[in-house]
């Protein structure tokens, strides 16, 4: 297994790869097969934990293993005590209504922080102010939501910190491997155990499992097939066997008036056979009774 820690840029998706052609951490993390731990977005900064551990990647970022993470951040304006009250109890924002977080005003900016590729704008006669914000939630851009909810928008977003793992020294781009005792922590922290908290439970099977579930299938197929067939074939075989009358029309060389035909040819039905074969009928026809003999006295009397 592999656990990493890495600086995400701003203006850096964090995924590894983009159709449009923007900056990934691909740029920066040549391991394979390790994914992100959560999101930070495309305009934030800061740290992301990237493993190939899936449950701890699922426990990590799922809200209620309440993994905390901490951010800095640079708001306009200088917030009151009253809204950083409104913080810690929680405020209302589009998502919903937050969970209490931990919020603390930074007298100054946090030590060693480096320049953005972008420098932020601000407004001259607008001052702006650094607070470090604590959430254990992830509902979508909630940190820039929940400072605009009481009034001082955020300028700019680090994440300094997932649970017990701190950026330190990490500058932008640059990442490192976890230690023993830190991936430790980190299954601790998310183990199934811990106190008011529970692993999600997975969805028990409608049906009970059958190992001859395929070919019971195939032998109702098959089953049905045979009863399908022997419905046409008794269908069938009266017509085949009795007096073969064609359902195509007279003249027809399906089933056409046969020697059975005989019988019926006293009524004249000008659909026989003989008279379409482009040659006089033979002798015994012409002397019986039959449609041809007929019609040929009614076309001499006129």
């Amino acid at each position: 297994m592999r656990y990493i820690l890495v600086n995400k840029p701003y203006e850096v998706l964090p995924q590894f790869t983009d159709e449009a052609g923007r900056a990934t951490l691909k740029q920066f993390v040549a391991v394979p097969d390790v994914y992100p731990v959560g999101r930070l977005d495309y305009d934030s900064e800061g740290l992301m934990l990237l493993t190939d551990d899936k449950q701890m990647q699922f426990r990590l970022a799922e809200p209620r293993y309440k993994v905390p993470k901490t951010y800095w951040v640079q708001v306009e304006g200088e917030p009151t005590e009253e809204a950083l009250e409104q913080l810690r109890r929680g405020v209302q924002i589009k998502d919903g209504f937050t969970a209490p977080a931990q919020v603390r005003l930074l007298p100054e900016g946090p030590a060693g922080l480096w320049e953005r590729s972008k420098p932020v704008r601000f407004r001259a006669n607008i001052p702006t102010s650094w607070i470090e914000l604590t959430i254990s939630e992830g509902m979508n851009r909630q940190v820039r939501k929940m400072t605009a909810a009481v009034g001082f928008p955020t300028l700019r977003l680090i994440r300094a910190g997932i649970a017990s793992l701190t950026l330190n020294k990490l500058a932008p781009g640059q990442w490192r491997e976890l230690t023993a005792t830190e991936i430790q922590t980190l299954k601790q922290l998310t183990a199934a155990n811990l106190p008011g908290e529970t692993a999600p439970a997975r969805k028990k099977p409608t049906e009970r499992y059958d190992p001859n579930f395929e070919q019971k299938v195939a032998a109702r197929k098959a089953a049905q097939a045979a009863r399908t067939g022997g419905k046409f074939g008794a269908s069938r075989g009266p017509k085949s066997a009795g007096s073969g009358r064609s359902t195509d029309g007279p003249g027809s060389a399906r089933g056409g008036r046969s020697a059975g035909a005989a019988p019926r040819g006293s009524k004249p039905t000008g659909g026989s056979t003989a008279p379409r074969s482009g040659g006089r009928p033979a002798g015994p026809t012409r002397s019986g009774n039959g449609s041809s003999s007929a019609g040929r006295g009614t076309r001499g009397s006129r």
